[in-house]
This record gives structure tokens, sequence and C-alpha cells, in this order.
């Protein structure tokens, strides 16, 4: 397992993750959820896209930046064919080290109301919930966790 940042050649295989993890939503959310439409090469530019890689190819990635006194993960997935193994798991605690290493105290994210797995995991990664809002005629759900 090993994490790399994601260059520009990367940004079919992040958006061929996104839209194999999000499809299974797109029915109970009425469209597609946000990170099926991201913009997934301006992410690699910037520096803030990491692919999570098992013996060569990408399982996952997240991505991630400071956002106020906040390290905002803004979206992470697994391949379909790669869940179960963990690296969900593996790709918040990625996220706790870059928070660590950059001086941040606590990581923040969100999550569609649909999307109870995610939820779940995020609240065993010991996240907690803060806000509950619509936004763009998504039902989010807001999380925190402060990074120790």
């Amino acid at each position: 397992m090993s994490f790399r940042p994601a260059g520009s050649s990367d940004v079919a295989t992040v958006r061929a993750i996104a839209e194999a993890a999000y499809e299974p939503y797109v029915a109970a959310i009425g469209r597609p959820p946000a990170p099926m439409v991201a913009d997934f090469a301006a992410a690699a530019a910037a520096g803030d896209l990491f692919l999570l890689e098992e013996e060569g190819q990408a399982v996952g990635y997240i991505h991630l930046y400071a956002k106020g006194e906040d390290l905002h993960i803004e979206n992470l997935a697994v391949a379909p064919q790669a869940r179960r193994r963990g690296h969900a798991r593996r790709l918040l605690a990625f996220a706790e080290t870059q928070a660590r290493a950059r001086g941040i105290a606590r990581l923040d994210l969100y999550t569609n109301e649909v999307m109870e797995a995610a939820f779940g995991l995020y609240i065993a990664a010991g996240f907690e919930e803060v806000d509950r809002r619509v936004e763009a005629g998504f039902r989010r759900i807001y999380l925190r966790k402060t990074v120790t």
C-alpha cells in the first residue's frame, strides 16, 4: 500500500473511481453526487489529490485541502472492486497524517444523507456530526474530528 500525489495523467483514473463509487447513489439523490462532477484536474494541479495504490494499481483517492483552521476532506472514494479491505480507513488515516504534518488540529468533511455507509464509517473513525443542511439541493451531514 502506498500513497502518492495524483498528477494530470491520473485524472481519468480518479474520475473512473469516483463514477463507479458514486453511481449507486444517483437515483436516490436524483442527480449525480458532487464527486461525480468534481474538477479533479484542478485538485491534482493544486497538489490536493492523492492516490492510494496497491501493487501499482489505484484503489482509491482522497482530495483534501486546508480550509480555515481545518483540513477539509472534499472527497474520498474506493474503487468498488477494492472495497471491504480497509482502504477507506487508510484514506482517513492518511488525512490525519497530513493534518499533523501541516500543523492542523482538525479534519472536517460532509457526506450526503443517503450515503449511510459512509456516515457510519466516519462515526466509527471518530468523527462527530456538527450540522445538517441542504446546499445546492444536496442533503448534507457535516462532520468534524480533532486530530490527536
